[in-house]
C-alpha cells in the first residue's frame, strides 16, 4: 500500500505507453457516453446528482493533492497552493458544475479544458506511472475538468462565442500577470512563467526564458481558436438555413 503513495519511484512514466494509451481511450469513452446520453442527462435528479458527484470528484482530487504533498513532505507555499493553472481550472469547473455561470464557463472551457489536453498527451509525471496516486490524481484532475466543461457543453448547451475566445484570453493574461508577481514576492514558479519546470516538457522547446513565455502566448491563443471551432463551424453552417 506504501508503494501505492510513496514519493519518487522506480516506475518511470513512459509517454505514449500502453497505459497512457488506455488512460485516454478510458476518458474519450466518458465524453462519447456523456454526448450519447446528453438527452438523459438533462432530467431531474439524475442532472442535478451526476453534477454534484462531479464536483466532489473536482475538489476532493485537489483535496487529496495537498494532503498527499504534506504527507510525502513535498508541500511548500512557493509551489505547492493551487495557483497553478491547472489547479484554478479545476476549483473554477467544479463551482461552474454547481452554479451553471456562463461567464465562468467561458474562462474555464478554454483555459480548463485547452490546458488539461495538452497537460494529459504530454503528462508532467515523470517519476509515476499506474497505479500510483500520482498518476491517477493527475488523469483524474485534469480529465475531470474537460469532462466539467463539456458536460456543460453537451447537456446544458452551453456554446462559447468568438467574444468568448478574447475574454478568456485576456483575464487568462491578467491572472498570469498576477501569479508573476507572488512568485517574485514568495521566490515561487507557478504557471512555470519564472522558469522552465524542472522535468522534460513541452517549454523546453520553446526557447530560453522569457522568450518561451511569449510562445506559449502564442499557443494558448491558437489552441482557443481550436476549440471555438467546431462552434463557429456550426454556426455558419446553420445561418444559410435559418435565412431561408
Amino acid at each position: 500500500m506504501n508503494r501505492f503513495f510513496e514519493p519518487g519511484t522506480e516506475d518511470v512514466f513512459d509517454l505514449f505507453s500502453i497505459e497512457h494509451l488506455f488512460t485516454l481511450a478510458i476518458f474519450a469513452g466518458v465524453i462519447v457516453l456523456m454526448y450519447l446520453l446528453r438527452k438523459r442527462l438533462k432530467t431531474e435528479p439524475l442532472n442535478r446528482l451526476v453534477r454534484v458527484c462531479f464536483f466532489f470528484v473536482l475538489i476532493g482530487s485537489e483535496i487529496s493533492l495537498q494532503i498527499w504533498l504534506w504527507w510525502s513532505g513535498y508541500w511548500s507555499y512557493q509551489y505547492s497552493l493551487p495557483l497553478h493553472l491547472s489547479s484554478l481550472s479545476l476549483i473554477l469547473s467544479a463551482v461552474l458544475l454547481l452554479t451553471r455561470n456562463y461567464a465562468l464557463f467561458e474562462f474555464t472551457y478554454f483555459v480548463g479544458v485547452g490546458s488539461a489536453l495538452q497537460a494529459m498527451l504530454t503528462p508532467d509525471i515523470s517519476l509515476y506511472t499506474f497505479p500510483h496516486y500520482r498518476y491517477l490524481h493527475f488523469f483524474i484532475s485534469h480529465g475531470g475538468t474537460v469532462i466539467a466543461n463539456l458536460f456543460m457543453v453537451f447537456v446544458h448547451a452551453f456554446h462559447p462565442t468568438g467574444k468568448s475566445v478574447w475574454k478568456a484570453f485576456l483575464l487568462l493574461n491578467g491572472y498570469t500577470l498576477i501569479i508573476f508577481i507572488v512568485n517574485y514576492l514568495i521566490k515561487g514558479n507557478y504557471m512555470y512563467i519564472s522558469e522552465k519546470p524542472a522535468n522534460p516538457s513541452l517549454i523546453d522547446y520553446l526557447g530560453p526564458w522569457p522568450w518561451y513565455i511569449l510562445s506559449l502566448e502564442v499557443i494558448a491563443f491558437g489552441t482557443f481558436l481550436l476549440l471555438y471551432a467546431p462552434f463557429w463551424l456550426h454556426r455558419k453552417k446553420a445561418l444559410p438555413s435559418r435565412s431561408r
